[in-house]
């Protein structure tokens, strides 16, 4: 939810690309039709079936010099002990997506009689090549949301990824997104990330995951950091709490002032009455757009304010005990926004500075959300983390 914490200091406290072409599995055939059709229209004079017989055998012949063509060519090929040549990506024919009726048929040979089928089985054909995570240490992401946000707010992210050959998961955290508990209910950062806490202790033994976590989420991948060094390959922050030993998140925000606008959207709720502290922090729903999403798309800032909850006093406030051997031993990565009214540059540059990353990356004209407002731009930089040699293999 990011510096809305501020006020308790001495100081005044989304790309669309499009997606890319994916080829069959399966071989490769163009094939003409078979179907025979009664013939209804008007018989030809003798002069124009003569044309027509002509036609169908230079038809015929340009058929069978294509075939022979191509059976020479692997002959001479066997000879020589040359493979087939792969197709270049930029001159082959690409097959439209299968989004309506049209775009599902082979267009039908105008002739009525069977024709031949060149089989291309045997060819190499490119593959997606976001798809090659055959030989990374790990192709599964986990993703953490940030305070007030969810599970939801990660589908354009997973969606990528799983089309990129990625395995991809996202938790919704204790009084977060689907989970029914209330926020003021919740007393302890343990409580908080449980979810998290679970689901990786359940991974099978010698699965690692790389951790992404965004906002208070980063406080949680750290938490997490700590306690399965084994488990975890990468650990990304984006426009995250990247804290240092001994510092809670309340305090690392204060070290830098929060926005004009963050500071009119926050509320602090008091479930224990005013005399006690906050229980929870929630932001005026009229100024989201303003303060989460002033990049992203109107649909996707309209369903995201609607879904937001507000975030647990308590786990802010906890102090994080961070080792070299255990979180120190992982690789690090931070992804900033630069148009970011919720965790603002200076506040991510402080971050980086006190405890510096592996790598920094920066997404231009991201607000809080890269997720919904730049989805390509923040997946590009995932698959670019992932394919980073981890330091085991480094070491080797």
């Amino acid at each position: 939810m990011g510096n809305s914490l501020t006020c308790f200091a001495p100081k005044d406290l989304t790309e669309k690309g499009s997606k890319g072409s994916r080829w069959s599995q399966s071989p490769l055939k163009f094939i003409g039709s078979s179907v025979h059709k009664k013939d209804t229209t008007p018989r030809p004079s003798s002069s124009s079936a003569a044309a027509v017989r002509k036609e169908v055998i230079d038809d015929d012949l340009l058929r069978q010099q294509a075939v022979a063509a191509v059976l020479l060519l692997k002959q001479h090929q066997q000879q020589n002990g040359s493979s087939v040549p792969q197709f270049d990506r930029s001159s082959s024919v690409h097959y439209p997506l299968s989004s309506s009726k049209k775009q599902n048929k082979l267009p039908r040979s105008s002739s009525s009689r069977p024709s031949l089928a060149l089989d291309l089985s045997h060819a190499q054909l490119p593959k997606n090549q976001d798809s090659t995570t055959e030989v990374l240490e790990t192709k599964h992401f986990v993703l953490v949301h940030g305070g007030g946000f969810g599970a939801w707010c990660w589908y354009k992210t997973m969606a990528l990824l799983r089309e990129a050959g990625f395995d991809v998961d996202a938790v919704d955290l204790t009084g977060s997104g689907i989970d029914s508990t209330d926020s003021n209910s919740i007393t302890s950062f343990a409580q908080y990330v449980k979810p998290l806490v679970d689901f990786i202790d359940n991974l099978s033994e010698g699965q690692k995951v790389i951790l992404v976590g965004h906002d208070f989420g980063g406080a949680c991948v750290s938490y997490v950091m700590e306690m399965f060094p084994l488990k975890v390959s990468k650990a990304i922050y984006i426009a995250a709490a990247m804290l240092t030993t001994g510092k809670s998140t309340l305090a690392t925000y204060q070290e830098q002032p929060s926005s004009d606008v963050m500071q009119q959207a926050r509320k602090f709720i008091y479930a224990n009455g005013k005399d006690h502290p906050p229980t929870s922090i929630s932001l005026d729903k009229t100024l989201l757009t303003d303060l989460l999403y002033n990049q992203s798309p109107s649909k996707d800032a309209i369903l995201a304010s609607m879904s937001m909850r507000p975030m647990p006093f308590a786990p802010i406030m906890q102090k994080l005990a961070l080792s070299e051997s255990n979180y120190g031993s992982i690789p690090r990565f931070y992804i900033k926004t630069d148009e970011d009214f919720a965790v603002p540059p200076t506040l991510q540059e402080f971050m980086i500075n006190s405890s510096p990353p592996e790598k920094v990356f920066q997404i231009k004209g991201s607000d809080h959300s890269p997720f919904l407002s730049k989805p390509q731009a923040l997946h590009r930089i995932l698959v670019e983390i992932a394919k980073l040699p981890s330091k085991a293999n480094v070491s080797q």
